[in-house]
């Protein structure tokens, strides 16, 4: 799922300018007003303005630097310098971790604290949105699911929305139910940030109004299939059409993602695919050599170290 700005830069990227009558007949399906205010808020980013009503994109605006590091030390990262945290874990569940489509046989794995959500407070702007996926509840991680929770709250979070994943056909026959979704559950750091339109407000008033939340009325689910386990590159590798889907929700063009936790590198693709900064942190050197291979061949990224072949 691409936001407008992306799907209006994918029309015009190849031609010498366009106007915004021909952007809105390429988003039939949006208000223009919306059109309108997503080329506005990109221009310098994705857009250029060359003349009045006519406009041009504008290449080279996306990076990615991939960082080798514990991403519960967050230390390197200033103070409210990010505009969204997206990042899973590896969480401390055996039962959960088992007999599904990830499996951390030889991985590092730890329950958060307190101090996890405060670090995350620190870096992440106000009203910006923190993005956990979660196992789904059972009986041997409810009483975490609760903690992290009320970590979250200590620290200056608020409890946004909770959405389902399902892995599309994939179910997992273990434990005492079967098995299909995990949890993507979203926190904004006090209230939430203004990225939704206001339809209401707008036509009544006439004036482009924004409300409280994401950008746009979030899914009952998402349902997207797990990466085929023949291309994975990682234990519990994401699906880049999940992490985009969720990355048009809460943020928009040019802002920067962080992700504490890369793994496979899949919300850094996301990302630049929706023309979005990225940092990526991953402690094993393993993982950050696979995932400057797999950035290298979408756009200029940064790594933090001389990559081995």
């Amino acid at each position: 799922m691409y936001g407008v700005a992306e799907r209006i830069y994918a029309c015009f990227r190849q031609a010498e300018h366009f106007t915004l009558k021909e952007a809105y007949a390429t988003q039939e399906d949006t208000p223009r007003e919306s059109v309108r205010a997503r080329i506005y808020e990109n221009l310098g980013i994705r857009f250029e303005r060359i003349a009045k009503g006519l406009y041009k994109t504008k290449d080279g605006a996306a990076s990615c630097i991939v960082i080798e590091g514990d991403g519960r030390d967050l230390s390197m990262i200033a103070d409210a310098s990010i505009d969204c945290i997206f990042t899973d874990h590896p969480w401390l569940d055996i039962k959960s971790n088992r007999g599904g489509n990830r499996f951390f046989s030889r991985y590092d794995c730890f329950q958060y604290t307190s101090d996890d959500f405060k670090e995350k407070a620190r870096v992440l702007k106000d009203g910006c949105f923190l993005v956990e996926v979660l196992p789904a509840e059972n009986e041997s991680n409810y009483e975490y699911l609760y903690a992290i929770k009320q970590y979250a709250k200590q620290n200056g979070f608020e409890y946004y929305a909770k959405v389902a994943w399902k892995k599309g056909a994939f179910v997992s026959n273990t434990g005492r139910k079967s098995k299909n979704t995990q949890d993507i559950m979203i926190f904004s750091k006090g209230p939430a940030r203004k990225l939704r339109i206001d339809k209401k407000q707008t036509a009544k008033n006439g004036i482009l109004t924004y409300m409280r939340g994401t950008n746009g009325m979030l899914p009952t689910m998402f349902d997207v299939p797990p990466v085929n386990p023949r291309n994975k590159i990682h234990q519990s590798e994401l699906p880049v059409a999940l992490c985009e889907s969720i990355i048009s929700f809460v943020t928009l063009t040019g802002e920067i993602i962080l992700d504490t936790f890369a793994g496979s590198g899949a919300v850094g693709e996301a990302a630049l695919n929706l023309c979005r900064n990225a940092i990526l942190i991953e402690n094993a050197k393993n993982s950050v050599i696979k995932i400057c291979n797999r950035l290298r061949s979408i756009l200029a990224f940064e790594p933090c170290f001389e990559a081995e072949s």
